[in-house]
């Protein structure tokens, strides 16, 4: 049995408890958050808590939080012997602290809390710095999907490019997805339950409310990252043009 502590309380974290809850030989025994209202959604958790003070032992830390986040909510794990994971799909393996047992846990799709995602179909992509870590983020990955791919930082990252490209711009610019799969070595078809899924959401709740992604919240740190990742002009033309206008349609939250 996996034992799992859960940090963060957004859609992935929500989505994450709901596919791994009472699944066999994995369970989430802690979920840690800021916002204790937050903490709500997860109240089928043995233990919710705010304080980082008092972290649970476990087999696995998974912490799906915001990308600009990653790096300082690790540091909490430093003396903890478990394996310490991100699930972003930009940030490098690198974006933990080099003291803990650290891998990758990204799950391949688009997420909202208004559609309940089924991660049977969903691509997990793994990375991790050893055989044994490999083998457990295998088997956590194998308990809700049934789609496993070790991956590298940089291909992740090039990946999660293609991504955006195929989600967050919707219904087109699948060409450029497939040039970028090829650019990383990957088979175009792990994009395919994401495309599947984005076509879904568009015809089943309001496109509005179904747009995500970095310029939706207005990410520039991202939105730079995959701009120096692309290669060809053209690409990077595109991607500011839409990047502006989802912007635009959309305005800043404050």
């Amino acid at each position: 049995m996996l034992s799992i502590v859960l940090t963060g309380t957004g859609n992935v974290a929500q989505q994450l408890f709901t596919a791994m809850h009472n699944k066999k030989g994995v369970k989430i025994i802690q979920v840690i958050g800021r916002d204790k209202k937050k903490l709500t959604p997860f109240k089928n958790c043995p233990e919710t808590t705010t304080d980082y003070e008092h972290i649970s032992d476990a087999d696995i830390y998974i912490i799906a939080v915001n990308d600009g986040s990653i790096s300082t909510v690790a540091q909490h794990f430093k003396n903890k012997s478990g394996l310490v994971v991100h699930t972003s799909g930009t940030m490098p393996l690198s974006a933990l602290p080099a003291s803990v047992r650290r891998g990758v846990f990204y799950p391949l799709q688009t997420i909202s809390k208004e559609r309940k995602v089924d991660f049977s179909e969903v691509p997990i992509c793994i990375e991790a710095e050893s055989s044994e870590d490999y083998k457990m983020l295998e088997e956590l990955a194998g308990s809700i999907s049934d789609h496993i791919q070790i991956m590298s930082s940089n291909q992740r990252k090039l990946v999660h490019l293609a991504a955006v490209f195929v989600n967050n711009f919707t219904n087109h610019l699948y060409l450029i997805g497939s040039d970028i799969c090829n650019e990383a070595g990957i088979s175009f078809n792990i994009l395919k339950p994401l495309i599947l899924e984005t076509a879904k959401k568009a015809t089943e709740m309001s496109v509005l409310k179904a747009q995500t992604g970095p310029a939706m919240r207005h990410d520039q740190t991202t939105i730079d990252q995959h701009l120096d990742l692309l290669k060809k002009e053209s690409h990077k033309n595109i991607y500011s043009v839409l990047s502006n206008s989802i912007q635009k349609t959309h305005g800043k939250k404050l």
